[in-house]
């Protein structure tokens, strides 16, 4: 695949180097001291897009790429309010986005068991559940992408929690998320059953960037040659 980059940080380089050992080519690598190259014509070189910025500008780069007709694979996270503006351009211009807040297949499989295990414990409201994230201290919003999409499989399953809250909370109908910042963690999500009796906990520890980068990989090729809107469920076939 001939692959545009957008967004060159850490995690563009630590995707960069999983598509070259892969055999793809970068063609367009596009960072914050060189936007301007962010153009339809520099884009349509690229059988792809790879988008890992941020909420300020994460729409603004979805739709130019929608707009050069290139499928969009985006990590960015923070932006979510405007999915459903996104979503209904990207159907309109026939296109296609690749959206996950976490591209980890570790990440995945753990949304599944946690979707599970809250099925499990709705029925056991002697349990109380709350969550807790870590990463390193350049992450730019908080909670994380992941940490919501977690709660909210657990809002959708667990009856007695209504809503989720980013500090500690008494409230029963409250799903407490705390956030930490500790370099050089690249992502911690824990999320814990307690009771008087005992507890039961479920932990995902990312170790390294790896994990992130191959899975936007494995979605950029998934995207070729397809159109419509898509998740990571849809590419490891869950």
């Amino acid at each position: 695949m001939n692959i545009a980059l957008i967004g060159y940080g850490k995690m563009g380089k630590a995707i960069e180097q999983i598509a070259l050992e892969k055999g793809h080519k970068i063609v367009l690598k596009v960072d914050i001291d060189n936007a301007a190259h962010l153009t339809s014509q520099n884009l349509q070189n690229a059988d792809v897009a790879i988008e890992f910025t941020g909420p300020a500008s994460a729409v603004s780069n979805i739709k130019k790429c929608i707009d050069a007709g290139v499928p969009v694979v985006s990590g960015s996270t923070g932006w979510l309010n405007h999915f459903e503006e996104v979503k209904t351009y990207c159907n309109a211009h026939k296109s296609t986005l690749v959206y996950a807040s976490n591209y980890s297949i570790g990440v995945n499989l753990f949304f599944e068991l946690n979707t599970y295990l809250a099925k499990l414990m709705d029925q056991y409201p002697n349990y109380n559940v709350l969550m807790e994230e870590i990463h390193h201290t350049q992450k730019k919003d908080a909670p994380s992408g992941t940490a919501i999409t977690l709660a909210e499989q657990v809002l959708a399953n667990i009856g007695r929690k209504k809503t989720w809250v980013n500090d500690p909370t008494t409230e029963e109908d409250e799903l407490t998320i705390i956030s930490k910042r500790i370099d050089p963690a690249p992502g911690t999500h824990s999320i814990k059953y307690t009771s008087l009796i005992d507890d039961i906990e479920i932990v995902h520890t990312a170790h390294n960037r790896v994990g992130f980068a191959s899975g936007a990989v494995m979605a950029a090729a998934y995207a070729v040659g397809k159109k419509g809107i898509f998740s990571m469920k849809d590419v490891l076939g869950l």
